[in-house]
């Protein structure tokens, strides 16, 4: 945003501080300047120049050659502006001169075959204006040879600052004005709005009446009369033209300047133009379409915010007034109007329509909804000045719901040690108020600060001591000459996961990252989701409490693309209510835990000259499980334990166990769930809990010797109920077999109709030997069969190949 540093003088004292300070201070504060322009120095070499004489271009048919005094000489100058006339008082550069659009140097030039010596400017070359329709035509009463600077009062120093969206209350020459007050401890002096109402009512003039309260919480109106449409002072045209704005007339120059003076985007409405002199804020049902002042017709989407009289819609709210209400020559009667509108809907609107105005601008960030009817009675007693009018007696204010100012405690002693560095009670409370902040003693540490509604970005404590912090001076805070640290090993937090990337892709497994944010279809397959406030959309709803949904939409995903072949890994946060929870007030009612996902589907072997297809499958996906976890808990036994019936998303499936703690599940994912997903292959994944992978203590690789004498290797396989697990089993035997037997491990495992009803079969190796000497026959037979002796007894199991 432009502002004019004469302009800010209006509302601060800056006598005596340099141009380059308050550009320093203005950016060290937040308020970052990204260019200074000094008039003097722009227009520099520009002089007022006179036409003496005009001639059609022998060359060019839109030419003209020029003959220009410039007060000293008289110059050749060809111009292909279309009103240069003979008589004319002009903006004359001559050679050297350096144009301000474009920045470009002018030299002697032959065009079409004829010389010309200089430039006479128009309004957007000079960078006054966007008008380029023909050059900027001067005072008659200047004389020749006189600089721009001098004639046209351009002696100021245009400020261009980068506002940030938080800070919408410096959209404007008192807000910048009131950060420079508190800046150099000055006072802010806001204009004193004085006048005379005339005996009209306001209400018998005009009537307001609000339907949509939400996206308009407040609308003010003033009421002007006897307005005398006409040529705005050089006052305020000076003014405008400062910052780039091209004047137009009175009334519609007032309603911008006072914008830019405080920042409230106003609109004047022909009040003799309003059907039933009524304004009607609503938004529309269907779509609409609308003419706006650009004189272009616009489509309107339903729920945009309008303007209405009794009968039409006379403006898009907050962006741009329409062609049907716009001021005029002929305009008498003025409405002007100064509102609140809900930025949300500004914005939507603005951006629907490919429409940014100044007005949605400032409505898009958000305006002070307290400070409308201020703006308004400006704008009434600036047009009753300029344009001859009267205002009518009383005002309108519809404001059902007010917005009321927050209210902060704020600790002289938290700002201390926050800022490290000692800040006065006195100083904390001259600089809040400066700021427009009114602040209340509630103890001798304690400061009840009221926070203005133009400062919406201020709800915090913390807050209140960034504002006197950028105040104060950033570089007030003292420098810590050195920092001790130690140089102890420091723990890397992503070590493990690390590994467990470079393991998985070691194995042969591409890494996939998908969106924690499901719908909610998705999220209820694995549990009880955790609903977002304010979601973007429905198809990011939800947190996700498995990696299992969102890895299936990758395969459905590569599926649409001819990718059938996939073995994928994921690492990713899932989020689950806590038991007896159901919504969230603090941090204790979810958990958030990080898991670990393997997938495998399609082929394992594509066809080949030496190969047949085969396809992944069950066992698959174990060995590669194994061969993770063996990489990453190096020699920790983890027990396993296999189910033939199916689970939530699986069709069969096994887990895995460390001191009988559950850490992973995985298994054939159901054909069901599958087709949510439009998968029409077998899918086999299993899922880690990694936060307990982690739990698992690494051992320390240490040397064993090999074995010396002889293993004896035996085996046996039993027919057991579906229920028992191999787990159980093994423990089973190894509590009951002597010190001789060292490994005890499952082999085989299959259901068949044959084996019975509810029966399956297991089959076990079972590993002795001595460390010291051989073994013999005798005593190995004997311990082995006293353990099929055992298991037959303990789980009513039948030995197989009796």
């Amino acid at each position: 945003m432009k502002v004019s540093l004469n302009w800010l003088k209006e509302y601060v004292d800056l006598e005596g501080i340099p141009t380059g300070e308050i550009v320093e201070r203005l950016t060290m504060s937040g308020l970052e300047v990204e260019e200074v322009i000094d008039q003097n120095e722009l227009y520099k070499n520009f002089v007022v120049g006179y036409v003496e004489k005009k001639e059609k271009h022998p060359n060019a048919d839109r030419l003209s050659v020029c003959t220009v005094n410039d007060g000293k000489e008289t110059l050749q100058v060809i111009c292909g502006a279309p009103n240069v006339e003979a008589g004319q008082k002009v903006v004359f550069a001559p050679i050297g001169a350096v144009i301000p659009k474009g920045q470009f140097k002018l030299s002697k030039a032959k065009i079409r075959g004829v010389e010309s010596f200089g430039m006479i400017c128009a309004e957007d070359e000079l960078e006054m204006s966007d008008d380029h329709t023909g050059i900027m035509v001067l005072d008659d009463k200047l004389n020749e040879g006189t600089p721009i600077t001098e004639a046209l009062g351009l002696n100021d120093v245009i400020i261009e600052i980068a506002i940030t969206p938080n800070r919408p209350d410096a959209l404007s020459h008192l807000g910048v004005a009131r950060d420079l007050a508190a800046l150099f401890n000055r006072e802010l002096k806001v204009p004193e709005i004085k006048f005379v109402e005339s005996e009209e009512d306001v209400n018998k003039l005009a009537s307001i009446e609000i339907e949509d309260t939400e996206n308009c919480p407040r609308y003010s109106a003033r009421v002007v009369t006897g307005v005398t449409i006409k040529e705005s002072p050089e006052w305020l045209k000076k003014k405008l033209i400062s910052i780039g704005l091209r004047p137009i007339n009175n009334v519609v120059d007032i309603t911008n300047f006072v914008m830019y003076e405080c920042g409230q985007p106003l609109h004047a409405f022909d009040l003799d133009r309003l059907s039933g002199n009524e304004i009607i804020v609503k938004s529309t049902k269907g779509k609409t379409k609308f003419t706006t002042l650009d004189s272009k017709e616009r489509e309107l989407e339903p729920g945009t915010l309008m303007i209405c009289d009794a009968e039409k819609e006379v403006a898009v709210a907050g962006v741009m007034g329409g062609e049907n209400s716009e001021i005029s020559d002929d305009t008498k009667n003025v409405l002007i109007e100064s509102a609140y509108f809900n930025p949300s809907s500004i914005r939507k609107t603005a951006k629907y329509l490919q429409l940014s105005t100044d007005s949605s601008y400032r409505f898009e960030r958000g305006t002070d909804p307290n400070n409308t009817l201020w703006a308004a009675e400006r704008t009434a007693q600036l047009i009753a000045e300029l344009g001859d009018g009267k205002i009518a007696k009383g005002f309108i204010d519809v404001y059902p719901n007010r917005i009321k100012e927050k209210k902060l405690i704020l600790r002289v002693s938290r700002v201390n040690k926050l800022l490290g560095f000692e800040v006065s009670k006195d100083d904390n409370i001259n600089i809040l108020q400066k700021l427009g902040m009114t602040v209340q003693e509630k103890s001798d540490d304690d400061l009840e600060v009221t926070v203005p509604t133009f400062r919406p970005d201020i709800e915090r404590e913390v807050d209140l001591i960034e504002e006197i912090a950028r105040i104060k001076g950033y570089d007030n805070i003292p420098s810590i000459p050195k920092i001790s640290i130690t140089l102890e090993s420091k723990k890397d937090e992503t070590s493990f996961t690390d590994k467990i990337r470079e393991t998985a892709n070691a194995l042969g497994l591409y890494e996939m990252i998908n969106n924690p944010l499901q719908p909610e279809d998705e999220a209820l397959l694995t549990g009880s989701p955790i609903r977002l406030a304010n979601p973007q959309s429905m198809d990011m709803a939800y947190l996700r409490t498995s990696l299992i949904p969102g890895a299936l939409s990758a395969v459905a995903r590569n599926l649409n693309r001819g990718e059938k072949n996939l073995s994928l890994f994921e690492i990713g946060n899932v989020f689950y209510f806590n038991e007896g929870k159901s919504n969230i007030t603090s941090f204790d009612d979810y958990t958030e835990k990080q898991k670990l996902i393997v997938l495998l589907t399609g082929k394992k072997v594509d066809r080949e000259w030496y190969a047949a297809v085969e396809l992944y499958d069950f066992f698959d996906l174990k060995g590669i499980i194994n061969s993770l976890i063996s990489k990453i808990s190096l020699d920790n036994f983890l027990n396993d334990s296999y189910y033939a019936v199916g689970k939530s998303i699986y069709e069969y499936y096994f887990t895995k166990s460390f001191k009988d703690a559950e850490i992973g599940i995985g298994g054939k994912v159901k054909k069901d769930v599958l087709k949510k997903f439009d998968i029409d292959q077998d899918v086999y994944c299993f899922e880690f809990d990694v936060d307990a992978l982690k739990q698992i203590p690494e051992p320390v690789k240490t040397f064993v010797e090999p074995v010396k004498f002889p293993k004896v290797i035996r085996d046996f396989a039993f027919i057991f109920d579906k229920n028992v697990s191999s787990e159980s089993v093994i423990k089973f035997i190894r509590k009951k077999g002597s010190g001789l037997l060292k490994s005890v491990r499952i082999f085989d495992l299959f259901e068949s109709k044959d084996l019975g009803t509810d029966k399956k079969s297991m089959a076990f190796q079972l590993e002795f030997y001595d460390e010291k000497r051989t073994l013999t026959e005798e005593e190995v037979e004997k311990d082995f069969e006293k353990l099929i002796k055992l298991v037959s007894k303990e789980f009513d199991a039948q030995l197989r190949g009796n």
